[in-house]
């Protein structure tokens, strides 16, 4: 599947893969969320750290300690912290009653909440990736509470 946010960062062009992530999540929301859900390259870092990532609040809290060795390779911070931010998303959608994903026409994918609230879940993964801050479960508690 070509997703449109994958081709920025990769400096592709929507037009030369076709279809955008958000026409893709309306024609199929659920395997578009099960997409987002891998956040593979995030899974193997915590994994080499001795972290099991089970799309729990409690996996949140345990990123939030881990040291940040990943801030050593510029190339992998913002691969990472998008993943974060997906788990993020994928965290909250699993555990949040009312919360979805949604994609915006630009292909940005955020988490919507019952409240209407809407929670920019990659970008609060690239500022925890990059800068520690918002820790992962604390954006989590936010959206719990809303």
């Amino acid at each position: 599947m070509n997703i449109r946010f994958l081709d920025r960062l990769l400096g592709r062009t929507p037009h030369e893969h076709g279809q955008s992530l958000a026409a893709a999540f309306e024609n199929d929301p659920e395997g578009v969320a099960e997409l987002l859900s891998e956040c593979e390259l995030l899974r193997s870092h915590a994994s080499a750290a001795g972290l099991e990532l089970d799309d729990t609040p409690a996996s949140l809290t345990a990123l939030d300690q881990l040291l940040p060795r990943w801030r050593d390779d510029p190339e992998a911070l913002p691969w990472l912290g998008n993943d974060a931010g997906l788990y993020l998303g994928t965290v909250v959608v699993r555990t949040v009653p009312g919360a979805t994903w949604h994609v915006w026409s630009g292909g940005s994918p955020v988490v919507r909440l019952a409240s209407g609230r809407e929670i920019p879940v990659v970008e609060a993964g690239l500022d925890w990736a990059v800068q520690g801050v918002p820790e992962l479960s604390q954006v989590y508690a936010e959206a719990a509470e809303a």
